[in-house]
């Protein structure tokens, strides 16, 4: 017979507000943080209150996003790490030993378009390694680290995995795909172990990748133009969104304001999914 137990809380039980959304005193890993939306959430973690681990292929501009972030008094540590490669991602939480981040967001992700009939080993095992096996080794050594702990695991879908929209990218839909079906066995598997485990999974949101895409269709790429075009077309808030606008979302579910929520996916994109 299931027992629930019904009892509220007093008002005055209940956590204030900027407790529930703070993240003091707590460390926030951040992969491809060096621009985009890893850039945006490693902003808004710092805004509130996050020691940070921001990690990217390109050290140059994690380094750029750390001076940015020096208006918050925050500790930010910088890796550069080539996440396709599992050695350097075993290296990095080696490092990281004793003082492992509380809240791990896999951000890192490549999308380059090939036709399904050119893609060859090579390029989808790279795109793989990238996107799905890197984010695989991530959780199993944030996992593995703090077993006892418990912790907060963020990973990146995308809408792309659900309703594919643009052509060449199928090696990309597969990667995502999997990042979310991962997310959700792993929710299952550690809640008893105090992991909260969920995917943002973002639309169209305008960043430099989408702005290298929108150069592309300056160029008369029409597949580019007409993957944009339909897309504001069927998004009920016509338009793009901004990386800070998912950035917001992920502070939500690594604060405690989402104490109860895991094995979600969190769609970011304007209502396309349900237009």
């Amino acid at each position: 017979m299931l027992v629930v137990d019904v009892t509220m809380k007093k008002k005055s039980d209940q956590i204030s507000l900027i407790k529930l959304i703070s993240l003091k005193n707590k460390k926030a890993l951040i992969t491809g943080s060096g621009a985009g939306i890893g850039k945006a959430i490693a902003h808004r973690f710092a805004e509130a209150g996050a020691n940070l681990v921001l990690v990217d292929i390109n050290f140059q501009n994690i380094a750029k996003v750390k001076e940015n972030l020096g208006q918050f008094n925050v500790e930010v540590e910088l890796y550069k790490a080539d996440l396709s490669k599992s050695e350097e991602i075993n290296s990095l939480w080696e490092k990281m030993k004793g003082t492992e981040p509380d809240i791990l967001v896999n951000n890192a992700a490549i999308y380059p378009t090939k036709s399904f009939l050119e893609v060859d080993h090579p390029f989808l095992e790279r795109v793989l390694n990238v996107n799905l096996n890197s984010v695989f080794w991530m959780c199993q050594n944030m996992i593995k680290s703090r077993l006892k702990k418990g912790g907060v695991i963020i990973n990146m879908g995308s809408i792309e995995a659900v309703l594919p929209l643009k052509e060449g990218l199928s090696q990309y839909d597969i990667s995502k795909a999997g990042v979310m079906a991962l997310s959700r066995a792993l929710a299952s598997e550690y809640g008893r172990n105090d992991f909260r485990v969920n995917v943002l999974v973002p639309g169209g949101i305008w960043t430099q990748g989408t702005k290298n895409l929108a150069k592309e269709a300056m160029k008369l790429n029409f597949g580019v133009l007409k993957s944009g075009f339909e897309y504001r077309m069927r998004s009920p808030l016509g338009r793009m969104g901004n990386a800070d606008e998912v950035a917001c979302m992920a502070l939500v579910l690594a604060c405690d304001l989402s104490s109860y929520v895991t094995g979600a996916l969190i769609v970011v994109d304007g209502g396309f999914l349900s237009a």
